[in-house]
């Protein structure tokens, strides 16, 4: 009952007079519904438009293009595109078979449509990946490119019902983590060393082309990377075995994220993870990932201050999330600030999923998460919290940066088992700002809430284990 006390005497000191407070607040207490935040919603849809296409197809095949399972295509390819690209854009069309192919650079007006029936099956020769201008873990550099790229493109798709098979397992791509799970062994090449001298270079202030990796490094590619692009779909399709983040949009506006399977077990493949873009829709997705289903980004410490520009107007809808390490999560690479961000109606359930809805930070990381809303989830079983916002990730508190979270509003979310409804851990000197629960059930819930540095928490019309939760 210590515990219990504790929180509700947390909530008793932060529900104060509401001079100031944001709207989710002053909502979640009753006092006003003028300013719902969830009304900026159908205007921010109304911008996330999918691009539109010249009805024209370019068949792989008529550019050499074999279905064999065994052809290197990549040059097939990449005439195809170019083929498009002179005619004016239209899909390319990947017919049923198996196609195999190095990466694949998309251009403007180009729609890579991969047919039901039809496997993209990406080789494991890491000379198939030239080096371009890339992100990995939220600093610039160049290294291989990710399997489906583009830089500076307008009107880009990959849409349909065929397979994007990554080709990473626990014999390629993968044990470059350095994870003794999936086959590494001591004396095997990892990526630790090139990790810490890409961060180290970007601390301080290296150009980016002199931060070159690539063949003889370590740093695995994206699985679909859209580079400084506007207006990009991507629709339909099954993604598997991808060697790192799986659907990373960076520096982005108006992007279409929908109907997609994402599958990988391996480390660090992460559904996907918008980074320094805007007005982003991600709806009626399914994920089984070996960390975050999706993960909103920003940058990385001095890079993403660097180049400073945050993620903003995200949608979540309408989604399953099964494994992974956080179902909705903000985080940490954020340095350039999270703000707008709205998901409903979503799925998670898997005693693989560790957080429902998370936002993870530090003083190293640094920046400004705020305006958060989710509400009307469904959540059967997770391992750990519904809600976690934890200021002590990795680095903690040794840092010269303030890390701030405010106006966060959970809603209407029903969940079946977890071990806390709530595990909340700011700083004493940067709290948690603002946080609103409203009109939630919380089931098995097996350890009391963690509160720490919180001001301005608020509940209403909140159940744990059958009983009410009231300050």
């Amino acid at each position: 009952m210590t515990g219990r006390r504790t929180f509700l005497k947390a909530l008793a000191v932060g529900a104060v007079a509401g001079a100031g407070r944001p709207a989710a607040w002053l909502q979640a207490q009753g006092r006003s519904t003028n300013n719902d935040p969830w009304r900026q919603l159908p205007e921010i849809l109304a911008r996330i438009k999918p691009p539109a296409f010249a009805a024209r197809d370019f068949d792989v095949t008529a550019f050499g293009a074999a279905g064999d399972n065994a052809t290197d295509n990549t040059d097939a390819f990449r005439r195809a595109i170019a083929a498009c690209v002179r005619d004016g854009g239209g899909r390319v069309v990947v017919p049923p078979g198996a196609f195999v192919t190095g990466a694949i650079e998309l251009k403007s007006g180009v729609n890579l449509h991969v047919s039901e029936g039809a496997t993209l099956r990406f080789s494991r020769d890491v000379e198939r990946y030239p080096i371009v201008f890339t992100r990995w873990e939220g600093v610039e550099l160049m290294n291989f490119s990710p399997l489906v790229y583009a830089f500076e493109q307008r009107d880009i798709a990959v849409t349909g019902r065929g397979t994007l098979d990554g080709g990473a397992d626990c014999a390629h791509w993968w044990p470059w983590k350095g994870r003794t799970d999936c086959s590494w062994k001591a004396g095997d090449v990892r990526q630790d060393a090139d990790r810490a001298r890409l961060f180290e270079l970007a601390e301080k202030g290296a150009p980016v082309q002199d931060r070159v990796f690539g063949p003889g490094h370590y740093l695995r590619p994206q699985f679909v990377q859209p580079y400084r692009c506007t207006n990009v779909l991507i629709e339909g399709v099954r993604l598997v075995n991808s060697p790192m983040w799986q659907i990373h949009p960076v520096l982005c506006t108006n992007v279409t994220v929908k109907d997609l399977r994402l599958e990988a077990a391996g480390p660090n493949t992460d559904g996907c993870n918008p980074e320094s873009s805007r007005d982003v829709l991600i709806s009626n997705c399914f994920f089984d990932t070996g960390d975050d289903c999706i993960a909103i980004k920003a940058g990385r410490n001095a890079d993403g201050r660097r180049v400073k520009v945050p993620s903003e107007n995200i949608v979540i809808q309408r989604c399953h999330m099964k494994n992974g390490h956080g179902g909705i999560t903000i985080g940490s690479e954020a340095s350039a600030g999270v703000h707008h961000v709205f998901a409903e109606d979503c799925r998670l359930d898997s005693p693989a999923l560790d957080i429902a809805v998370r936002i993870k930070n530090n003083a190293v990381r640094g920046n400004v998460v705020e305006h958060v809303y989710a509400r009307n989830l469904e959540i059967g079983q997770v391992a750990q919290a519904v809600l976690a916002i934890d200021f002590y990730y990795e680095e903690a508190e040794h840092g010269g940066f303030t890390p701030i979270v405010r106006d966060v509003m959970l809603e209407r979310v029903a969940a079946k088992q977890a071990q806390y409804a709530v595990h909340l851990r700011g700083f004493a000197n940067a709290p948690i700002r603002d946080v609103s629960v409203v009109d939630c059930t919380f089931d098995h819930v097996a350890r009391p809430a963690v509160v720490e540095h919180v001001e301005g928490l608020s509940l209403r019309g909140v159940r744990v284990n059958g009983q009410p939760w009231q300050r």
